[in-house]
């Protein structure tokens, strides 16, 4: 945005109109409204990670929301005025078109879960043997996944690598999470 030579530990905003995720110098990045206010082109992705160990998600309601893999991710998008879901694939971020009813009624059984910000944070959902894990990230760390994806992805079921690096993922994004959601972490 401003030609800055970006470094390692850059920022990220997200291009609201296109949906577009954009890298940018730490200046830019922290220029960037975080809540998003009408009108806003750009918005500034925040470092927020929140673990929800308690959050409430039933197999039912997701074979209801007919998600086809274990991993999906819900961000609030602005310009819908709703949650969208994606999961990640082989082929990229694929975007769920089902109808997504039950994510609302999801949402409203964990009214101590924090809210995402608009565009720039998501719920990001993985079915376990032993349960849903949730936590609430940054939209890049969920496209982070995507790419992890698409990196070792091999054959129908993925193969080893993949999912040796899915749950390596999993298992730092655990460690990098806050626990649960502060008050003043509720939107």
């Amino acid at each position: 945005m401003c030609a800055e030579p970006l470094d390692e530990r850059h920022g990220h905003v997200v291009n609201v109109e296109t949906r577009a995720l954009l890298c940018t110098c730490r200046g830019c990045s922290l220029l960037m409204p975080r809540g998003g206010g009408p009108g806003a082109r750009y918005r500034g992705v925040p470092e927020r990670y929140i673990y929800f160990p308690a959050f409430r998600l039933t197999p039912a309601d997701w074979d209801e929301m007919q998600i086809p893999v274990r991993t999906a991710f819900f961000f609030r998008n602005s310009a819908l005025d709703r949650f969208v879901a994606f999961y990640p694939s082989p082929a990229g971020a694929t975007e769920s078109l089902l109808p997504l009813g039950v994510w609302d009624r999801v949402l409203d059984a964990n009214p101590e879960a924090a809210r995402p910000q608009p565009d720039v944070e998501a719920y990001l959902v993985d079915r376990r043997p032993e349960g849903f894990v949730c936590h609430l990230v940054p939209i890049d760390a969920c496209y982070e996944l995507v790419g992890l994806v698409r990196l070792h992805w091999k054959g129908f079921d993925g193969g080893r690598e993949a999912w040796v690096a899915i749950d390596g993922f999993f298992a730092k994004l655990r460690a990098r999470s806050e626990g649960e959601a502060r008050e003043d972490d509720r939107v």
